[in-house]
């Protein structure tokens, strides 16, 4: 399981600013291709896709954080359920749930979700939701 830091911004390498900038402006629409927004910053696309996943900025004004959680769940009656009610009981908003027909017993479930009432760390949660019988696998996508 991933852990996560809050660094301070000085102490890190500029490529890593610059991965942040660039996936801004792809999500802001100013460019429209990976290539133009590391053009812009001044990165290589190599460099972007190694830290695109695993760099977010930090925001201490914002008042609401999104999460995203990709699992493969085990098609059995009551599943998608617990994971609901395991969310619900954490304090966390479901936003959008999208979910594949199961195929070999098994489907792939993405939740979108407001996690900023949650009392625990994001990693606690992924780690409980695996913990339920019918998850197999429960990844943490992004943050915002």
């Amino acid at each position: 399981m991933s852990k996560f830091y809050v660094v301070s911004s000085e102490i890190l390498p500029e490529v890593l600013e610059k991965v942040i900038e660039a996936r801004s402006l792809l999500q802001t629409g100013k460019v429209k291709r990976i290539s133009e927004a590391v053009k812009m910053v001044g990165i290589s696309r190599g460099t972007y896709y190694k830290y695109k996943d695993t760099v977010f900025s930090f925001d201490q004004e914002q008042s609401r954080r999104k999460a995203v959680i990709s699992m493969i769940l085990r098609s059995e009656t009551g599943s998608l359920n617990k994971v609901i009610a395991l969310l619900s009981n954490q304090q966390v908003n479901i936003l959008a749930i999208d979910q594949t027909i199961p195929i070999n017993g098994v489907h792939n479930v993405s939740f979108t979700l407001d996690v900023a009432e949650m009392e625990i760390s994001i990693q606690n949660l992924v780690h409980l939701l695996e913990e339920i019988p019918s998850v197999e696998k429960a990844d943490l996508v992004a943050v915002e």
